[in-house]
């Protein structure tokens, strides 16, 4: 597990706020230490709403004690850990603060490792909170509709996107690799549109053979040909007034795509043994997960069907360039595989965590959904490697993930060569603080490792 979490700590004795400063940072901690009560609530009260960590506050203090700081934090979020130390004489207190929600006392004096598990413990049951908030407010912001989740700027830039075309009628080409949720956004792009009321119509084109996906598309009349016994209403006309979603359309055969282009150009079918023209009222959304504007990949690809589909082109990024949404997908489609399978959520295991965020997930969403129904059937050690496997070579990684490694790599040389001292290791690499903090958490670096030092590592330097 990675303990870069923040903590603050609050303690009206100087000395003891130094030793245990240390000990959380030894620990890996991100400390900001206090010697006041109303400082520290000051500090929560000018930082984003959703603080990230945990405090520790001692509770026998003048002016404001910790009884009354854990008041004011409960008001103000009361799923915030808050973790109180305590003279002896105060446990009577302490254990009235913990049936008022308080998350754990500690009696002094304390073995440091009682606190650091604590603190540990804590800030775990912090993040899987916030995930819980975060994947209520994609939920809330995707209005109830199928799961366009994430936070990185690639999606929010998607779902304004989709807001912003989905009433306006035009045809959409959506590319992005297997398993990335093409069909979620062609959902959407209907959902969200006036055509809701009419039908959601999707056809894989590479699941038909040539010979059928002809009458799917465009329907058939009685004798149409052998086996035509009775009247058909194709994909096209049944997607009048709704949506036509044509998946892999890459896969369609090049017979099939002449008639296609006219259908787009003229907006109206002609059935299959019959001259009735029949006109149509659709929006066509197409996907493919192969670049068609790259004639090497097109292959035999009508180039003007192409273009006539181009009128507005979306493109899903793969899992591996957000990973950042990968804690908050997985935690959706667990939530969603206890509730299937009638069973409680396993807790998240280092093992676990470390495969989200290494694995470079091929299959993109729809792997890791199938990890996450795994993972709630207590079946995902199957399909993860051991942690003492060799991770890939470079020559087998994109170039995202070249970049990442690397990163890592250097994060971790520019610590060991400072002994973990952060002002040192942050002015050798020339990024801000948070940023720093934020890539210990997304590489899984634990700062505690390259402890050792001796330098000054205020949160105020």
């Amino acid at each position: 597990m990675n303990d870069s979490s923040p903590v603050f700590l609050i303690d009206d004795d100087k000395d003891l706020l130094k030793a245990t400063k240390q000990t959380l940072e030894l620990a890996g901690f991100a400390v900001s230490a206090f010697a006041t009560a109303s400082d520290a609530l000051a500090a929560l009260a000018a930082l984003a709403p959703g603080f990230a960590g945990v405090v520790v506050s001692d509770i026998r203090m003048p002016q404001m004690d910790g009884q009354q700081l854990f008041a004011h934090i409960k008001e103000r979020d009361a799923d915030l850990p808050v973790i109180l130390v305590t003279g002896h004489g105060d446990i009577p207190m302490a254990v009235q603060a913990i049936q008022d929600g308080a998350y754990d006392f500690i009696a002094k004096p304390f073995a440091t490792d009682r606190l650091v598990q604590s603190v540990r413990r804590a800030a775990e049951k912090r993040r899987l909170v916030l995930e819980n908030r975060s994947l209520r407010l994609a939920a809330e912001q995707a209005q109830g509709d199928l799961p366009l989740i994430g936070q990185t700027l690639a999606m929010e830039r998607l779902r304004h996107t989709l807001r912003q075309i989905a009433d306006t009628d035009v045809d959409v080409l959506i590319t992005g690799e297997t398993g990335s949720g093409k069909e979620v956004v062609a959902s959407l792009l209907h959902r969200w549109s006036r055509r809701a009321k009419g039908n959601f119509v999707a056809l894989n084109c590479g699941a038909l053979p040539e010979t059928v996906i002809e009458s799917e598309l465009f329907g058939h009349e009685p004798g149409a040909f052998t086996g035509a016994q009775k009247k058909r209403i194709g994909r096209i006309e049944y997607a009048s007034s709704g949506t036509l979603f044509l998946d892999e359309i890459e896969s369609m055969p090049p017979a099939i795509q002449v008639q296609l282009l006219r259908v787009l150009e003229m907006r109206e079918v002609t059935p299959l043994g019959t001259n009735e023209v029949r006109p149509i009222d659709l929006r066509v959304v197409a996907a493919a997960k192969v670049d068609l504007g790259d004639p090497a990949q097109r292959g035999d690809f009508r180039e003007d069907l192409y273009y006539r589909l181009n009128v507005v082109t979306l493109s899903i990024p793969p899992l591996r360039e957000r990973r950042d949404d990968i804690p908050l997908l997985f935690g959706y489609f667990a939530e969603r595989a206890a509730s299937r399978f009638k069973r409680e959520a396993p807790a998240v295991s280092t093992t676990v965590r470390r495969h989200l965020q290494q694995h470079d997930w091929p299959g993109n969403v729809r792997e890791l959904a199938h990890f996450a129904e795994r993972f709630v059937l207590g079946l995902e050690s199957t399909t993860m490697p051991k942690l003492g496997d060799a991770p890939a070579t470079d020559a087998a990684l994109t170039l995202p993930a070249r970049i990442e490694r690397y990163e890592a790599e250097l994060i971790r040389e520019t610590l060991s060569q400072n002994n973990g001292d952060v002002r040192r290791t942050i002015e050798a690499l020339g990024i801000p603080r948070k940023t720093f903090y934020d890539k210990l958490q997304r590489h899984g670096i634990v700062r505690g490792e390259f402890a050792g030092f001796d330098g000054d590592d205020s949160r105020n330097s």
